[in-house]
């Protein structure tokens, strides 16, 4: 049996989040237990950590330090498969432009940077903000996660704030609107995604089937 946990700091869309796992674990013939959790030691004890998030990144920052999933994260990412999505791709960052600047974890280096409004595209296009629909990933490494998945597939995004990653860090995909911005990011046994998995279809199924099958830190 494999142990999956989602990350409860209530920040987070943790019911489809949780029914998308326990799906294509049941298509993957996977015995699962998923459990939607803070308590540490749960945390601990499972095979895949999946750390969502939703919201304003202050008040996500808050409840995540208050309750010490900044610490249990960092540990359990030594040695355990990761998957941060959406905001807790952005809460994984140096530091946060939203809500008047607000540090994050530091896990990863670079920052979330804020569209704009307006946003405008090179031909002069108007892009509304947030950012909601769906949008074409191209993959910028091989990595188990993608496996399956064809190159420039699309994938579901609502976020107002974009992740700027630094030179240093590899960039796992990325997405163009505006501006291109970093989608996925793999960093040791953490793969971090801004779009949402669970919405997306056949190629987010295909990603967190993928994710349960990842023994970490491969690429």
């Amino acid at each position: 049996m494999k142990r999956v946990a989602v990350i409860d700091y209530g920040m987070g869309n943790l019911h489809s989040v949780s029914k998308a796992v326990e799906f294509v674990g049941r298509q993957a013939g996977l015995t699962l237990e998923v459990s939607v959790t803070a308590d540490p030691d749960r945390i601990r004890r499972a095979d895949r950590v999946i750390f969502p998030g939703v919201g304003a990144i202050r008040d996500c920052m808050g409840e995540i330090r208050r309750l010490g999933i900044d610490r249990l994260v960092a540990e359990v990412s030594r040695d355990t498969p990761v998957l941060a999505i959406c905001v807790g791709f952005q809460a994984l960052m140096e530091y946060s432009e939203e809500n008047n600047g607000v540090e994050c974890l530091g896990l990863a280096n670079g920052k979330v940077r804020f569209f704009g409004d307006p946003l405008i595209e090179e031909d002069g296009e108007r892009l509304k903000v947030p950012h909601m629909g769906w949008n074409c990933v191209k993959q910028m490494l091989a990595h188990p996660l993608w496996e399956g998945i064809p190159d420039n597939s699309r994938f579901y995004f609502v976020h107002s704030y974009y992740i700027e990653a630094a030179p240093s860090e590899k960039v796992a995909g990325i997405t163009h609107y505006g501006i291109d911005f970093a989608a996925a990011l793999s960093k040791g046994n953490i793969f971090a995604v801004q779009f949402h998995p669970e919405k997306s279809q056949d190629v987010g199924l295909r990603l967190l089937r993928n994710f349960l099958n990842w023994e970490g830190a491969e690429a």
